[in-house]
């Protein structure tokens, strides 16, 4: 793919990594790419960090056309940099698009434009601890019509942003709301899809847990308002009588990387998977006999989110006397010094830009 660079005249002053957050401050350069039925995907090029200039009548202001991803550039030890499984994030973009009717691009095209720009700004991947760059792909629809149809015109876009390390005050575990009014998604729709929607869908139940003092909602799935599904905006897997156990991708369900990544890693390691249904009267169950001996979310930002304290219909459980599991803790260890290049690579996950 022919990229067309155009360097910034005014380059930013690099952050101090101390102060990053999330998502706040973003790097001099952008990928943008554009679609049309006639043309197919053309004009690839990286510009300088910018607005996006839309119709108002742009479709994915009206009827939610967009699809994201997101991945991370880790600075290894020797001041190198690298990606995390990227072709993965490539193929679930591909999905999603094919999902809402818009269009796909080639997995090798979306790799290259990753790293092309990463290369480019690779200065602002931070250096301290825990720190990364955080990588948002995402694509929109772009006709300039208020018809309801498959996309005919499309932006593609890759941001940069310098992030601080997700954990603060160290891998301290969180407290989590099992939600059974709204739910997340149903099979069929949009569930397994990385779309905007199913995140705006999500915010309700979000605010009322964060009021009650919960960091995040356990949803259950849309139909028999039994099944787990996801915790906020991660997969989520539990230790059951030493097994984990983690709820199958029934079509409602997000496929994380980190999630298939940690289930790779636990078979190798010998230790039993089980994806599947797990109702919340099984977890139920399990909490009160005490069974459940661990519990985390999982997902590019976190990593691995240890489960402290669940809530459902007004009952609280402790899990593992609200401390870290030794098997969660082993997953944040295991996958974090493999992403930032700390430990050997067996997988072949990582490539160095």
């Amino acid at each position: 793919m022919e990229i067309k660079i155009t360097r910034t005249e005014c380059p930013k002053a690099l952050p101090d990594s101390s102060t990053l957050g999330f998502g706040k401050i973003f790097t001099d350069h952008m990928f943008v790419m554009d679609y049309s039925k006639q043309e197919g995907w053309h004009d690839a090029r990286i510009i300088p960090y910018g607005n996006l200039s839309i119709s108002p009548a742009c479709t994915a202001l009206h009827y939610g056309t967009e699809i994201f991803e997101g991945l991370k550039a880790y600075r290894t030890p020797d001041g190198g940099v690298q990606l995390f499984r990227p072709i993965e994030n490539a193929r679930r973009m591909n999905r999603s698009a094919k999902r809402l009717c818009m269009p796909e691009i080639p997995e090798d095209d979306i790799v290259e434009a990753i790293t092309t720009l990463v290369n480019l700004d690779r200065a602002w991947v931070p250096n301290d601890p825990g720190t990364s760059l955080y990588i948002r792909p995402f694509m929109f629809g772009n006709d300039e019509t208020l018809g309801v149809h498959a996309v005919d015109h499309a932006t593609f876009v890759i941001i940069l942003s310098p992030v601080g390390s997700y954990y603060k005050e160290g891998l301290n575990p969180v407290k989590i709301m099992i939600e059974d009014e709204d739910v997340r998604a149903v099979r069929g729709g949009t569930g397994e899809a990385k779309c905007g929607g199913n995140y705006a869908a999500s915010n309700r139940a979000g605010d009322r847990a964060e009021k009650k003092g919960y960091s995040q909602v356990l949803w259950l799935d849309g139909v028999e308002r039994k099944y787990i599904e996801e915790v906020g905006a991660m997969n989520v897997m539990f230790k059951i009588s030493g097994k984990v156990v983690t709820p199958a991708l029934s079509g409602s369900i997000l496929p994380g990387i980190t999630r298939k990544s940690i289930i790779e890693m636990l078979k190798k390691e010998g230790t039993p998977v089980e994806e599947r249904r797990l109702s919340v009267a099984e977890l139920a169950q399990a909490m009160k006999d005490g069974t459940l001996e661990e519990a985390w979310g999982c997902g590019t930002a976190a990593v691995v989110s240890p489960i402290g304290e669940l809530s459902y219909k007004g009952e609280v459980y402790i899990v593992n006397e609200g401390k870290i599991g030794e098997l969660t803790q082993h997953l944040y260890d295991t996958l974090t010094s493999i992403q930032w290049g700390k430990a050997e690579d067996p997988f072949n996950w990582t490539v160095k830009i």
